[in-house]
Protein backbone atom coordinates (compact mmCIF):
# COMPACT_ATOMS: atom_id res chain seq x y z
CA UNK A 1 0.00 0.00 0.00
CA UNK A 2 2.75 2.03 0.71
CA UNK A 3 4.27 1.96 -2.86
CA UNK A 4 0.82 2.57 -4.41
CA UNK A 5 0.81 5.70 -2.32
CA UNK A 6 4.48 7.00 -3.15
CA UNK A 7 3.55 6.26 -7.04
CA UNK A 8 0.13 8.67 -6.96
CA UNK A 9 2.39 11.31 -5.07
CA UNK A 10 3.61 14.62 -7.55
CA UNK A 11 7.20 13.66 -8.45
CA UNK A 12 7.85 17.52 -6.44
CA UNK A 13 7.82 15.79 -3.02
CA UNK A 14 10.55 13.87 -3.62
CA UNK A 15 12.65 16.71 -5.36
CA UNK A 16 15.39 17.97 -2.81
CA UNK A 17 16.59 21.38 -4.71
CA UNK A 18 13.41 23.55 -5.17
CA UNK A 19 14.33 26.17 -3.33
CA UNK A 20 16.57 28.63 -5.87
CA UNK A 21 17.29 31.86 -4.34
CA UNK A 22 17.78 34.90 -6.87
CA UNK A 23 21.33 35.51 -7.13
CA UNK A 24 22.62 38.63 -4.99
CA UNK A 25 23.16 41.88 -7.20
CA UNK A 26 25.96 44.54 -5.49
CA UNK A 27 27.73 47.51 -6.81
CA UNK A 28 30.10 49.48 -5.10
CA UNK A 29 30.13 53.53 -5.11
CA UNK A 30 33.74 54.65 -3.01
CA UNK A 31 33.17 53.48 0.50
CA UNK A 32 29.66 52.42 0.19
CA UNK A 33 27.75 48.52 -0.96
CA UNK A 34 24.58 48.95 -2.63
CA UNK A 35 22.55 45.74 -2.23
CA UNK A 36 20.40 46.41 -5.13
CA UNK A 37 17.81 43.44 -4.83
CA UNK A 38 17.78 42.97 -1.48
CA UNK A 39 13.70 43.13 -1.17
CA UNK A 40 13.22 40.73 -3.99
CA UNK A 41 14.85 38.72 -1.95
CA UNK A 42 13.26 39.12 1.55
CA UNK A 43 10.20 37.90 -1.00
CA UNK A 44 11.59 34.79 -1.61
CA UNK A 45 12.67 33.35 1.69
CA UNK A 46 9.36 34.91 3.61
CA UNK A 47 11.45 36.29 6.29
CA UNK A 48 11.19 39.92 8.05
CA UNK A 49 13.49 42.50 6.60
CA UNK A 50 14.97 43.67 9.88
CA UNK A 51 16.04 40.35 11.05
CA UNK A 52 17.80 39.78 8.07
CA UNK A 53 19.30 43.49 7.71
CA UNK A 54 20.77 42.67 11.55
CA UNK A 55 22.19 39.22 11.16
CA UNK A 56 23.91 40.50 7.81
CA UNK A 57 24.84 43.90 9.66
CA UNK A 58 26.41 41.78 12.20
CA UNK A 59 27.80 38.99 11.04
CA UNK A 60 30.22 41.80 8.14
CA UNK A 61 30.18 44.59 11.16
CA UNK A 62 29.13 46.96 8.92
CA UNK A 63 26.32 49.84 9.21
CA UNK A 64 23.21 49.77 6.80
CA UNK A 65 20.67 51.79 6.40
CA UNK A 66 17.45 51.05 3.96
CA UNK A 67 16.74 53.49 0.77
CA UNK A 68 13.21 52.15 -0.92
CA UNK A 69 13.47 48.57 -2.36
CA UNK A 70 17.76 48.41 -1.56
CA UNK A 71 20.15 48.57 0.88
CA UNK A 72 23.29 50.40 1.49
CA UNK A 73 26.09 49.07 3.58
CA UNK A 74 28.92 50.99 4.97
CA UNK A 75 32.45 49.26 3.58
CA UNK A 76 33.18 47.80 0.48
CA UNK A 77 31.65 44.10 -0.33
CA UNK A 78 31.43 41.74 -2.91
CA UNK A 79 28.79 39.90 -4.05
CA UNK A 80 30.64 36.71 -3.19
CA UNK A 81 30.86 37.59 0.35
CA UNK A 82 26.90 38.85 1.30
CA UNK A 83 25.92 35.57 -0.99
CA UNK A 84 28.01 33.50 1.35
CA UNK A 85 26.37 35.42 4.85
CA UNK A 86 23.05 34.93 3.00
CA UNK A 87 23.60 31.16 2.11
CA UNK A 88 24.59 31.21 6.32
CA UNK A 89 21.37 32.78 7.08
CA UNK A 90 19.57 30.66 4.94
CA UNK A 91 21.15 27.16 6.53
CA UNK A 92 19.94 28.83 9.80
CA UNK A 93 16.95 30.17 10.00
CA UNK A 94 15.09 29.27 7.07
CA UNK A 95 15.70 25.70 5.59
CA UNK A 96 14.28 22.94 8.08
CA UNK A 97 17.34 20.39 9.51
CA UNK A 98 15.12 17.59 10.19
CA UNK A 99 13.62 17.31 5.99
CA UNK A 100 15.78 20.19 4.32
CA UNK A 101 12.53 22.29 3.28
CA UNK A 102 12.32 25.72 3.38
CA UNK A 103 8.43 25.63 4.18
CA UNK A 104 9.50 27.34 7.60
CA UNK A 105 8.50 29.84 9.54
CA UNK A 106 9.98 31.44 12.98
CA UNK A 107 7.91 31.96 15.81
CA UNK A 108 9.04 33.13 19.44
CA UNK A 109 8.37 30.47 22.49
CA UNK A 110 9.32 32.11 26.12
CA UNK A 111 12.22 34.75 24.56
CA UNK A 112 13.07 31.89 22.36
CA UNK A 113 13.66 31.63 18.77
CA UNK A 114 12.42 28.73 17.32
CA UNK A 115 12.41 27.16 13.43
CA UNK A 116 9.12 25.76 12.88
CA UNK A 117 8.82 22.85 9.91
CA UNK A 118 5.13 23.39 8.40
CA UNK A 119 6.33 20.19 6.07
CA UNK A 120 7.37 17.85 8.49
CA UNK A 121 6.28 19.41 11.76
CA UNK A 122 9.96 19.66 13.57
CA UNK A 123 10.82 22.61 15.59
CA UNK A 124 13.99 23.69 16.66
CA UNK A 125 15.66 26.60 18.47
CA UNK A 126 17.74 28.58 16.38
CA UNK A 127 20.50 31.58 17.56
CA UNK A 128 19.36 35.01 18.35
Amino acid sequence: MLKRAYKKMPPIVFEKKRFDVPKVSVSVEGNKTIFNNFSEIVDYISRDENHILKYIGREMGAAWRREGSRVILVGKFGSHVISQKLEKYIKNYVICSVCDKPDTKLIKQDRILMLKCMACGATNSVPQ
